[in-house]
């Protein structure tokens, strides 16, 4: 739980000894959001974000296969799920069932387990499809993958070297593009939000990349040059800044083609939405300040 400022503790003390219990659970609740807002506005942070056909089975098959927490849910009238959150380990991902604005849209996902292959068969009693087995990799995983209900794919993994099963660097889920022209991606991620290479593989000097890790703000995000099996899956990318406007501007700068200009919305945030020149969606947004 995040540390309340000084003042917001004063409030606190002050409330106290309320005689109504649920009077006081609201208000700590309140405070927790009040003081928790600010890290999130001030702190570059990526998220991805699913478009689904049925995204209620698919939250039901994150809980069972990698023991998910769902953080809230808000549904439309007909019962398809809007928004909603769910924290896997240190990693949120945000998704929605696809409607005829925004259609279902799988994408690919990298999870590290500290089980591979328990996670393995706990995604296949969930429903989901074995893409490939467990087994050990060159680059010191222990990996399997397997595609979901709805269509996405989890590349299931274990890491075998060091003191922990997460590499140094990544978080728990890990959202893994598949692009054509992988270098200009990783351009227009430089100039458009000052994005930082962790590290480039090639098997030829002048030949595709293999595997990318690039830094977004505080996130990484893996990628690679479409081959084979693996063809692009464009993402959405819900990415938190401190300027929205400025952010925006800088990526239609880089190349992005603008789908919605920036906008103040009736849930508190400022944002907007560019398509990167792989088909990529990025949701820029910054927490608007709460009104008093």
């Amino acid at each position: 739980m995040a540390d309340l400022t000084p003042e917001l503790l004063v409030i606190a003390r002050k409330l106290r000894h309320l005689p109504r219990e649920e009077f006081r659970q609201r208000l700590k609740a309140e405070l927790k959001e009040k003081a928790m807002t600010p890290a999130i506005a001030m702190t570059p942070t990526l998220m991805p974000y699913l478009v689904a056909q049925g995204a209620a089975r698919l939250v039901d098959f994150m809980k069972q296969t990698f023991g998910a927490v769902e953080m809230e849910r808000f549904q439309r009238p007909d019962g398809t799920i809007m928004h909603t959150a769910v924290r896997i380990g240190d990693s949120v991902i945000e998704l929605g069932d696809g409607n005829e604005q925004y259609p279902p849209r799988p994408v690919a996902l990298h999870i590290y387990v500290p089980d591979t292959d328990a996670a393995y068969q706990r995604a296949l009693a969930a429903g989901a499809t074995s893409l490939h087995e467990p087994v050990d990799q060159p680059y010191g995983d222990h990996e399997a993958s397997v595609e979901d209900p709805a269509g996405n794919k989890w590349y299931i993994a274990t890491h075998l070297q060091g003191s922990g099963y997460i590499p140094e660097g990544l978080r728990t889920v890990t959202p893994y593009l598949h692009a054509r022209g992988t270098d200009k991606l990783i351009e227009f991620l430089k100039q458009a939000f000052g994005a930082e290479e962790a590290g480039v593989y090639r098997e030829a000097a002048d030949g595709p990349i293999v595997h990318a890790k690039i830094r977004v703000g505080a996130t990484i995000i893996e990628m690679s040059e479409a081959h084979g099996p693996y063809q692009p899956m464009p993402t959405g990318l819900h990415y938190y800044v401190p300027d929205a406007d400025t952010v925006y501007q800088r990526a239609l700068e880089a190349g992005g083609i603008s789908k919605s200009p920036p906008a103040d919305q009736p849930y508190g945030e400022r944002n907007a939405t560019v398509l990167d020149p792989a088909g990529n969606s990025w949701f820029i947004a910054t927490r608007l300040p709460a009104v008093k």
